[in-house]
C-alpha cells in the first residue's frame, strides 16, 4: 500500500508539473491576445486591428495561391541561404581556427566585413547579380554566415589541448581528428552560431524581397503597407512570426539530437 501510495503521489506530482508547464506556455499568449482584443475595441486608431480581423485577413490572404506564389519561394531561398551559410561558415571556421597564423592574418579583414550591415550590400548584389533568386540567396548567406563562422572559429580554438596532443601522439589520421575530436568539441559553439543565424537569415529574407521584387513574403508585406491594407500587412507579420517559431522548434529538436552527448555530460556534472 505504501508503494502504491507513493506511485500515486509521484503521478499527481508529474501531473501538476505538466499542468504548470502548460499554463506558463499558454497563459501569457492568451492573456496578451485578450488584452489586445479589448484594446482594439476601444481604440480609434485605424492601424490597430483586432485578433478576429487579423485572423480573417490571414485566412483570406495566405491560405490559397499566395502561399504557393509568395511563401514557398521565400522559404526555399531562406533554407538555401541557411544551408550555404552553415557549410561555408563551418568549413572556413575550422580552417581559420586550426591555423593560428591564418587566423591572425585574417582577423582584421573579418572584423571589417562583419561590421558592414548586410542590407547595405543589397544594391551591390543587385548590380552584380541582377534581381534574381541568386541575389537574394547571396544576401541571406552574407549576413547569416558571420555568427556561424565566428562561433566555429572560437569552438575550434577552444578544443582541449590535452586531447589534441594525445591524438597527435597516437598518430590518429587528420580526418579522424577532424570528425571525432575537433568538430564534436566545437559543435556546441557551432549550434549557438546556427541559432543566431536563423533570425538573421529570416530578417534578410524579408529585406531582400522588399527591394525591386515582384513576389515573396517581404514584397507582399511592403505592398500591403504601401496600399494601406493594414490587416493584410499585420497578417504577413504574423506569418513571419509563425515561421520563426517553427524554425526555432525544428532547430531545438535537431540541436538536442546533435548535442545529446553534451547535454548528458552537463546533467552528469550537475548531478
Amino acid at each position: 500500500m505504501t508503494a502504491l501510495g507513493a506511485g500515486r503521489a509521484r503521478s499527481r506530482g508529474l501531473g501538476i508539473r505538466v499542468a504548470e508547464n502548460v499554463l506558463f506556455a499558454v497563459g501569457l499568449p492568451v492573456l496578451t491576445v485578450a488584452l489586445w482584443a479589448v484594446w482594439s475595441t476601444r481604440s480609434t486608431n485605424r492601424f490597430l486591428v483586432g485578433p478576429a480581423t487579423l485572423l480573417d485577413a490571414f485566412r483570406q490572404t495566405w491560405i490559397g495561391p499566395a502561399f504557393v506564389d509568395d511563401v514557398l519561394p521565400s522559404l526555399y531561398r531562406l533554407l538555401i541561404g541557411l544551408f550555404a551559410s552553415i557549410l561555408l561558415g563551418v568549413a572556413a571556421g575550422v580552417v581559420i581556427g586550426r591555423f593560428r597564423p591564418l587566423r591572425e592574418m585574417l582577423e582584421p579583414l573579418l572584423e571589417f566585413f562583419r561590421a558592414i550591415p548586410p542590407p547595405v550590400l543589397i544594391p551591390v548584389a543587385m548590380l552584380l547579380l541582377g534581381i534574381t533568386d541568386t541575389m537574394k540567396v547571396v544576401v541571406i548567406t552574407s549576413g547569416a554566415i558571420w555568427p556561424i563562422l565566428l562561433n566555429t572559429i572560437e569552438g575550434v580554438r577552444a578544443t582541449d589541448s590535452v586531447m589534441t596532443e594525445t591524438a597527435y601522439s597516437f598518430r590518429i589520421a587528420r580526418w579522424d581528428r577532424l570528425w571525432r575530436l575537433i568538430l564534436p568539441a566545437a559543435s556546441p559553439r557551432i549550434m549557438t552560431g546556427v541559432r543566431q543565424a536563423l533570425s538573421v537569415a529570416l530578417i534578410l529574407m524579408v529585406i531582400s524581397e522588399m527591394f525591386a521584387s515582384s513576389a515573396g513574403l517581404g514584397y507582399r508585406i511592403a505592398y500591403f503597407q504601401r496600399n494601406y491594407l493594414i490587416a493584410e500587412m499585420w497578417s504577413g507579420i504574423l506569418l513571419l512570426g509563425l515561421i520563426g517559431v517553427v524554425l526555432a522548434v525544428v532547430f531545438g529538436v535537431v540541436e538536442r539530437r546533435v548535442l545529446r552527448w553534451y547535454h548528458g555530460m552537463k546533467e552528469v556534472t550537475r548531478g
